[in-house]
């Protein structure tokens, strides 16, 4: 966000408190407008945090949200590998409650219902609202994979794509492979959560494979024509460090995996029985919204205003994070659902008092990715909104990737994990 719609949206927030609670607001204890925010990841709870802030704290918000802690996909491929564990990379929720006055309520959200404007909660209790962020991250089609579907078959194939449970489990998957063993891991069709995400996780594991299991060997099938991400940093990284050991074999869609035996098989290419088989599947918005009707892109993906986040399919719902449909070029990323939180609570602040919103939303985006323990590469771009076209789109001549991997861009990652954490949570 530049300085004067920051500016902006402050004075906004201070002018909310003369204006008073606007007519048709929902009442639900205390005064104020209020705004509920469905899921704690890198959108949700952002735009939580930043709707006090935007508002000095006259917006009352609740954010609904089942974990006690927060986890972060980002740097999670490094949890897979052996050098973090799952307490560096989670975060609690206590700062948001202490540090902003944001409700936390440990939940589930078991239907919104868009007319009367309400949210009933697996619990049972029901919750009223002004305007309601729906941040519910992604799901995975397992309707694509039938063999899936079967007991046990999720619990033995892993996806480790949501940081948590899953990426521990893979990490003792790889630790039990003998060495020589084979891991394979599948990549879904574009769009898909992190787009450089898989490449990396190959390098993270070939990197393990490396100091503990020298014969064994990362199979790559992706379900793409090529790479979707740094390219040529990757492959620069596979010859350099992992000559051999890492494999890619592209135009490889997966349509059904045998999980006893981990075997996957694929669209037009043989079967292939694998040591360790991670099987991304193919993804869409998170089940609440397609549930709600939110998911307008093929039943798969949220169309919004990019000015505000707005549902195009409700009013006064917002949707943001890897569950939208994207702009051109723009990723499903960790940093770009943190900037969506920000540019949709000065969007909110700003409707709840009546007045436009801001008009030049940017949105900033950087991408790290780790090709061995220490070296990183990355990838950055810039978005504005563009009035006439109503969409976003990249700014010529801005981001970029990285020249080379180096040790110092490992530095930076770390920081950057550090830092918008921080400014997610704290």
């Amino acid at each position: 966000m530049q300085r004067r719609q920051f500016v902006q949206t402050i004075a906004a927030g201070s002018a909310l408190g003369s204006l008073g609670l606007m007519a048709g607001c929902a009442s639900v204890g205390g005064s104020g407008p209020h705004v509920v925010v469905v899921g704690g990841g890198y959108g949700g709870a952002t735009a939580a945090k930043y709707l006090r802030l935007f508002s000095e704290g006259k917006v009352r918000v609740t954010l609904i949200e089942p974990n006690p802690a927060f986890i972060s996909c980002p740097i999670s491929n490094l949890v897979i590998q052996g050098s973090k564990t799952l307490a560096d990379i989670t975060t609690p929720y206590d700062g948001l409650e202490k540090n902003h006055g944001v409700k936390i309520v440990r939940d589930m959200v078991a239907s919104i219902d868009p007319e009367k404007r309400s949210v009933k909660l697996a619990s049972g209790a029901d919750l009223a609202y002004d305007r309601l962020i729906v941040s519910p991250g992604i799901d995975f089609m397992w309707n694509t994979l039938p063999g899936m579907a079967k007991p046990g078959a999720q619990d033995k194939v892993l996806h480790a794509w949501k940081a948590g449970a899953q990426t521990v489990a893979l990490r003792k998957q790889l630790e039990a492979m003998p060495d020589g063993g084979v891991y394979a891991l599948s990549i879904p069709l574009a769009p898909y959560r992190c787009p450089p995400g898989p490449y990396e996780r190959a390098c993270m594991v070939a990197n393990y494979f490396k100091k503990a299991k020298p014969k064994s060997k990362v199979v790559i099938f992706d379900a793409n024509d090529d790479i979707q991400s740094k390219k040529g940093l990757f492959m620069k990284a596979w010859k350099e460090h992992y000559d051999g050991m890492i494999e890619y074999r592209p135009k490889h869609k997966v349509v059904d995996v045998d999980a006893a035996t981990n075997t996957l098989k694929f669209e037009f290419n043989d079967d292939f029985k694998a040591g360790v088989a991670n099987v991304v599947p193919d993804m869409r918005a998170g089940e609440i919204a397609v549930k709600t009707g939110l998911a307008t892109a093929n039943g798969r993906w949220c169309e919004v205003d990019f000015l505000t986040f707005e549902s195009k399919a409700h009013k006064h719902i917002h949707v943001l994070g890897d569950a939208i449909q994207i702009a051109p070029a723009m990723p499903k990323s960790g940093h770009m659902a943190n900037q969506h939180g920000k540019t949709c609570a000065a969007a909110v602040v700003s409707l709840l008092m009546g007045q436009e919103p801001p008009a030049l939303p940017i949105y900033a985006n950087t991408c790290y990715s780790f090709v061995t323990d220490e070296d990183v590469v990355h990838v950055s771009s810039v978005h504005r909104y563009d009035a006439e076209k109503k969409t976003m789109l990249t700014v010529p001549g801005s981001g970029g990737v990285s020249a080379a991997a180096s040790e110092l861009e490992g530095r930076y990652a770390l920081a950057w994990a550090k830092n918008i954490w921080a400014d997610t949570l704290a």
